[in-house]
């Protein structure tokens, strides 16, 4: 690293809580700004409602950005896992990801892709009705298939981000709970304005705000348009059944299903709990029947699944650019930085998101220093 550079982050989900840690990591001075700092966090925020389940070798695209971004941070999350644990912080985190088929042309999908991956050196595994019909407890009988990826996974959302935010703190990260309402060039640098009227002037400004990150640059001329897409996801507590007992579970790691993740979490109170998530549904508005479909895990006529009892209902606003592919990552000024618009890949694509910025801050730095 160069010189070390005055940054203040704002948005304190788990890109910009990724982005902040990184940075003082790095001996940046940072500033971390989010109402949510002290107290509960926002109703509608996409990271707090994040299932953490990240889809990266199974990446439909074999090529380009998104596949870049995504095979990156799956080697960033466990490096970064390490080193937190090490620091005493505790982050669930399970290998393992099933993506089932529902039809023909799922499958057939599937296929072609395990095959490509494969011949790429990535060890994607095409499963057949019948390896799935040993799996306890029972899967969806109409799967005609699923292709397994043993280096995807799932992690804790909400531990990674607790954990993020106390080992920065503890590296010197200065926290602002406050909600920015306008960021402005002020004397070679950028000006942000808190609504309790404090104002803060640093050299970098990092949005990591959602769709707020658009409405702060508005003003500056630049038009990123997002909009909220509201997902639900459900906590179960399963009952008893005499096919299977919770330490017999077989399941690989997280499962998806006609797009719905259900994610194992053996690791909640009681040992037998799992989650199902999330819905897509346009706009701020929960929808009563996606919630129905979610909680049936899109018809999938388990009894297990219907014994179940619902402990905790939750639900989040994802931001997903209008205009461009997701997620946002620009330099719109010398020293304004874009990092937000992840829409559903919030949590997976964190790490190397925070490697972009770290990369745009040090090769400025540089070029101002040659010049």
């Amino acid at each position: 690293m160069a010189h070390p550079q005055q940054v203040l982050v704002v948005g304190a989900g788990v890109v910009g809580l990724s982005i902040a840690w990184l940075l003082q990591r790095q001996g940046h001075p940072v500033r971390l700004m989010d109402p949510c700092l002290e107290g509960p966090p926002a109703a509608d925020s996409g990271s707090w409602a994040a299932l953490g389940v990240l889809m990266g070798q199974v990446f439909h695209r074999s090529s380009g950005r998104g596949w870049r971004l995504r095979q990156r941070s799956l080697v960033v999350w466990r490096e970064w896992i390490e080193v937190l644990e090490a620091q005493g912080h505790s982050i669930p985190y399970r290998q393992g990801l099933l993506l089932l088929a529902s039809d023909g042309q799922e499958r057939e999908r599937q296929g072609r892709l395990s095959k490509e991956r494969q011949a790429k050196g990535y060890p994607l595994e095409l499963w057949d009705p019948a390896k799935l019909q040993d799996l306890q407890p029972h899967l969806p009988k109409a799967a005609l298939g699923g292709l397994y990826s043993p280096a995807d996974g799932q992690l804790d959302p909400a531990m990674a981000m607790a954990a993020l935010h106390a080992d920065a703190e503890q590296h010197g990260l200065v926290g602002h709970a406050e909600e920015a309402v306008a960021v402005q060039r002020h004397n070679g640098q950028w000006r942000v304005q808190c609504r309790g009227g404090e104002r803060f002037e640093s050299r970098w400004v990092v949005l990591c705000a959602g769709v707020h990150s658009a409405k702060l640059i508005e003003p500056l001329g630049h038009a990123l348009p997002m909009e909220p897409v509201l997902g639900q996801a459900l906590e179960l507590e399963l009952a008893g059944h005499p096919d299977w007992q919770w330490p017999d579970w077989q399941w690989p790691g997280a499962v998806v299903w006609r797009g719905i993740n259900l994610v194992p979490r053996p690791d909640l109170p009681g040992g037998n709990r799992l989650w199902l998530g999330a819905t897509l549904e346009p706009g701020t508005n929960a929808c009563p029947d996606a919630l129905a479909d979610l909680r049936g895990w899109g018809n999938a006529d388990l009894d297990w699944l219907h014994g179940a009892t619902a402990v905790r209902q939750w639900q989040g606003h994802r931001p997903r650019p209008s205009q461009r592919p997701a997620p946002l990552l620009e330099q719109l000024e010398p020293g304004l930085i874009m990092a937000s618009g992840h829409y559903r890949n919030g949590v997976l694509l964190a790490p190397a998101s925070a490697e972009w910025v770290a990369q745009v801050i040090s090769e400025q730095d540089e070029n101002s220093a040659s010049s």
